[in-house]
């Protein structure tokens, strides 16, 4: 009995290896974004995704309240992890709901919502796909 194995054929390509996407806090810049009250802190996974894909830190912006605009986002995933502070929504047939730290909501493609409030502390991790959509603005959630 031969111990001998063949080779693993490597596949072809033309692209480079991929490479990891790092973030660190001390080089961050936080920008304005979608919502007028939040700043936003890109954290490459959107470019090194080809757009597929979105994370982002969300923070409040000092002095700036919520809107209270209901709204709906036309993308394919969205989810939120609270990472500091509180945030106040409501949610077309769930009502209003408070995410504290450590809490998370996974909002479906297209549903109506809309931010209450929120502490001046609140950090959010967003993650959404793909990065770019379209938001519509609505009478009521």
């Amino acid at each position: 009995m031969s111990t001998a194995q063949a080779p693993i054929p490597q596949p072809a390509s033309a692209s480079p290896a991929p490479r990891a996407i790092i973030s660190h806090l001390k080089n961050a810049t936080f920008d304005r974004g979608l919502r007028e009250f939040f700043e936003y802190r890109d954290l490459g996974v959107a470019q090194a995704t080809a757009g597929a894909y979105s994370v982002h830190v969300i923070r409040a912006l000092d002095g700036h309240e919520a809107s209270g605009v209901p709204h709906l986002h036309q993308l394919d995933f969205q989810f939120v992890y609270v990472l500091q502070g509180w945030v106040q929504f409501e949610y077309e047939q769930t009502g209003v709901v408070r995410l504290e730290r450590g809490d998370s909501v996974y909002q479906p493609p297209g549903i109506r919502h809309r931010e209450i409030s929120h502490s001046a502390d609140l950090e959010m991790l967003e993650v959404v796909a793909p990065a770019t959509f379209h938001t519509a603005t609505l009478e009521q959630v």
